[in-house]
């Protein structure tokens, strides 16, 4: 390791020395003030040239280096010596003063002032900071002036090997296809070196595998991964566990090195086929087991994963190819047998199948190796079972007239026990689809037979349920559909489709097709309706009216003569006979009302009422009773509006003028509060018109005529006030007769803020006949009514 320093240092130092012996002093254009070079021990002419400040002279510029390099991580007992300042100003004579300034001066480089002698003070790594600008500049020691401009130079760390390469991305993991061909890509891995790249091979990193092999290799130089083996199966090693090596110094000795893992997993391929774990499968299943019923599983294995493994079944050979499938179970991979049509034990008791299981994604680099399906036989046992009865026929139809015989035969179902014992079987119907037992069912030998009559016009179609029960196991049970259809027969007679009413004008003309009427029959003949239509025999010869067949099975109403008159007769009845051309015929009489009407000259009925006549042109008998009602409507209703007015204006209460109301007593004495009964006459609260008699009311009418009360003598001074108005408020409320006279109050103040001022006429030197009440209705809705019954009381005593 000395040696290796050793040539380290000289290969620095020897391109330094030689440069600072061939580089040349740069020319400059010294600045105003600033001192000139000169010769070695000439202090006089420095100091006249400091006072000479306006003679500007060319000299040489001084310095002689160019850049400064220092090892890194180099540490010694003393500081390192990175180079040397000098100004060719500078006479020797210790009058020029060095300084240093910029990156790390005076921490980590130090300049002797004297000398020029730069040092480095501290370790220095390179990683950290490559290089350092600093700036140097010569004064006069005495004066502190500036003998030359500053200059900037540059020290260079120089890189030495001190850090190991890193695999910052590590540890890594990748993927590469089982099977896969020499010299496969797999992956790429980097690893980083902190060491300066362009200097030396610190940074030159050479990679390797430590682990791994024979199965991978990697370029040294690129740190590609490949495949160094053929034919590796994920089947056998599904992954492989591998270490790589990076060094620098190009891999040489001494080099630094750092490593890395590289998980490598083999990806699937189908590289194998599905095989059947045996070669021989046995099933047993019952007869009746339901279509669609699982029987049985089969598996072929296949040693690929995922896609690869998935394989589809088939039936290929087998005598059961119609009667079972077998489908794939997505995630078992299983191959599933079904019953696909009903198994029979006693038509076949066992069936043999040839299954084969193939692969669904198939690799053509693979196929060369051999089919990749198997097969595998499976033989099916079928068991019995205690089956249902069976009909002869799913369904059943049966036909039968509407007038058949009750306990007439309507047809008949069969049915069998298809297992080997054969259970007699018993027949019945379904009662929830016959609710009105129409139709009954022989229980040995399955004959329907009508129970109630049948009507095709109510009904055309009876659907019913049959069900056969074995008599040895009641648990065994079919049903069956049966429709019975009801044929028609000519039970009914035809009649007018609807109630017609012919409307024949007075200027009708003769042969004028009056109506044309149509029948309906509820029968339906296979050849379909056809009617004859024809007058009473004693309306053959009607004067009036005939009658029209036409073809499209219809009747035409056809006038005799014109010259019809509303006066003479207003209403014609024509009644015509229909028959139908069933067997036997039937028929029926409808009754065709004819009314004779008023029409314009286009023929369009205006009126068909004998009334028309006496009312005036355009005016109808209904237009005038519309008339009437309004006039009758609005009469009632202004005689009730007067009545109302009238009976609002009346007072409720028969007035007079000894009303104790309108006697108000006037007195000046205060009042004591509660305790004092002396202050006033109780007996002023009493009705002198009530002791002898009642005052009878205008607003209501009594049903009972009660007798007057009795008078009650006056109740002396002194007597409990409270008391008093709880016995008269009592009989009040118990006497029907009695007036209201409970709500009466008398009130000698307003009080004060009163807008109105004082209701009461105590203090008031008029009577009541010079009142006048006309300022009542001023004073606001509230007093309106106040000023209706005082102004009703001076119009009655004005009349």
């Amino acid at each position: 390791m000395p040696e290796r320093l050793t040539e380290m240092l000289m290969d620095t130092w020897t391109p330094l020395i030689i440069l600072w012996i061939t580089v040349l002093p740069s020319i400059y254009m010294a600045p105003m003030n600033q001192s000139q070079v000169l010769p070695s021990g000439s202090s006089t002419g420095l100091k006249r040239l400091n006072e000479e400040h306006r003679v500007l002279h060319r000299s040489k510029r001084g310095w002689v280096w160019n850049q400064m390099f220092v090892l890194e991580e180099f540490s010694g007992p003393e500081p390192i010596l990175v180079g040397r300042l000098h100004t060719d100003l500078d006479p020797g004579s210790s009058k020029i003063k060095y300084i240093l300034s910029g990156d790390g001066a005076g921490t980590i480089f130090v300049i002797n002032d004297k000398t020029g002698d730069i040092h480095a003070m501290k370790r220095l790594d390179r990683e950290e900071k490559a290089e350092y600008t600093l700036t140097a500049q010569a004064v006069d020691r005495d004066t502190n002036q500036p003998l030359e401009p500053p200059s900037e130079f540059i020290i260079k760390v120089q890189d030495i090997n001190d850090n190991a390469p890193e695999f910052v991305e590590g540890p890594y993991h990748a993927t590469v296809p089982e099977m896969s061909v020499v010299g496969t890509f797999v992956t790429k891995v980097t690893a980083t070196d902190a060491d300066d790249p362009v200097y030396g091979n610190s940074a030159k990193l050479v990679y390797s595998i430590l682990e791994g092999q024979p199965y991978f290799s990697i370029e040294p130089h690129t740190a590609i991964i490949k495949t160094a083996l053929p034919n590796m199966d994920r089947e056998a090693k599904e992954e492989y566990f591998v270490v790589i090596q990076a060094k620098d110094m190009g891999g040489h000795m001494g080099g630094l090195s750092g490593t890395t893992t590289v998980t490598i997993t083999l990806s699937d391929v189908n590289d194998n086929p599905p095989k059947f774990a045996q070669s021989l499968y046995h099933f047993s299943v019952m007869e009746d087991v339901a279509l669609g019923e699982p029987i049985g599983r089969v598996r072929a294995n296949d040693l690929d994963i995922g896609e690869n493994a998935k394989s589809s079944y088939d039936i290929i050979e087998g005598d059961g190819m119609d009667i079972f499938e077998i489908t794939t179970d997505a995630q078992t991979q299983d191959g599933i047998i079904r019953v696909r049509k009903p198994l029979d034990f006693e038509t076949k008791k066992s069936y043999t199948l040839k299954v084969e299981a193939a692969n669904i994604h198939l690799d053509p680099r693979f196929l060369s190796g051999g089919p990749f399906k198997d097969t595998a036989t499976v033989k099916i046992v079928v068991e019995d079972a205690d089956e249902p009865p069976v009909f002869s026929s799913p369904t059943y139809l049966l036909e039968v007239h509407e007038n058949a015989a009750l306990n007439s035969v309507l047809g008949q179902v069969t049915a069998h026990d298809p297992d080997v014992s054969s259970s007699p079987i018993r027949f019945s119907i379904d009662r929830h689809t016959d609710l009105e037992r129409q139709f009954n069912i022989n229980a040995e030998d399955g004959k329907i037979t009508l129970a109630t009559p049948l009507d095709r016009e109510t009904s055309t179609w009876h659907n019913i349920t049959i069900v056969a029960t074995e008599t040895r196991n009641h648990s065994q049970v079919s049903r069956v559909p049966v429709a019975i259809k009801v044929l028609d027969v000519n039970d009914n007679a035809p009649e007018f489709a609807s109630e017609h009413e012919a409307f024949l004008c007075e200027n009708g003309k003769p042969g004028q097709v009056i109506q044309i009427v149509s029948a309906v029959d509820k029968d339906d003949p296979k050849n379909g309706h056809y009617f004859l239509y024809s007058l009473l025999p004693e309306m053959v010869n009607n004067p009036n009216f005939t009658i029209k067949k036409n073809e499209d099975n219809t009747l035409s109403i056809l006038a005799k003569h014109s010259g019809f008159s509303r006066q003479k007769q207003e209403v014609y009845l024509l009644p015509i006979v229909i028959s139908d051309s069933g067997t036997p015929p039937m028929s029926s009489t409808g009754t065709l009302t004819i009314r004779v009407c008023g029409c314009s000259s286009d023929g369009t009925v205006q009126s068909c009422n004998v009334e028309a006549y006496v009312l005036p042109i355009g005016l109808s008998m209904g237009a005038l009773i519309a008339i009437l009602a309004c006039i009758i409507l609005l009469l009632v209703i202004v005689v009730l509006f007067v009545t109302l007015r009238r009976h609002k204006n009346e007072p409720l209460i028969i007035k007079d003028d000894e009303d104790v109301r309108e006697n108000i007593i006037r007195y000046d004495d205060e009042g004591g509060g509660e305790e004092d009964t002396e202050a006033f006459d109780i007996a002023t609260l009493q009705n002198p018109d009530g002791i002898n008699g009642f005052l009878p009311r205008k607003d209501i009418k009594p049903d009972l005529q009660f007798m007057p009360r009795q008078g009650l003598a006056p109740v002396p001074n002194g007597v409990d006030v409270d008391e008093f108005i709880n016995v008269r408020l009592h009989e009040a409320d118990n006497d029907p007769t009695a007036p209201p006279y409970d709500s009466i109050q008398i009130y000698g103040y307003e009080g004060k803020g009163s807008a109105a001022g004082s209701l009461s006429s105590l203090e008031s030197s008029t009577s009541d006949s010079d009142q006048n009440f006309d300022y009542l209705s001023e004073w606001g809705p509230r007093f309106k009514r106040l000023g209706e019954l005082y102004s009703v009381g001076e119009s009655d005593k004005e009349t």
